[in-house]
């Protein structure tokens, strides 16, 4: 399966001399260290993290990660999107190659009219 997530502190004030801005980066990099160490198949965007594995250790590393970001404020923000597709593998990389050889299938074919 695929979880795509993106978690965030709330419910505490981080617009300080230091942060003025109110930027969660050190929170978000907590928790994306926590699926780094996890050892599964993962990527990081400037909105999701997304990562592989089967249901019980994807769950578990997002837990964790909830839990690394909890520390920077006193609620969280978990958006969780997930593809679950039983006998698959490699599909994280595997889905966006297939996006790229239908766009150039595209180009290809809109080339030759």
């Amino acid at each position: 399966m695929l979880v795509a997530f993106s978690v965030a502190p709330s419910g505490s004030s981080d617009l300080t001399r230091e942060n003025p801005d109110g930027s969660v980066h050190d929170a978000v990099a907590a928790a994306v260290a926590v699926v780094r160490e996890s050892g599964l198949p993962n990527s990081t965007d400037a909105m999701f993290t997304t990562i592989e594995g089967e249901w019980d250790e994807v769950m578990a590393v997002v837990k964790h990660a909830t839990e690394a970001v909890g520390r920077y404020g006193s609620r969280v923000s978990l958006v969780l999107k997930a593809d679950i597709r039983p006998g698959r593998t490699g599909e994280l990389t595997g889905k966006v190659e297939r996006l790229e050889a239908a766009l150039a299938e595209q180009e290809q074919f809109e080339g030759h009219s």
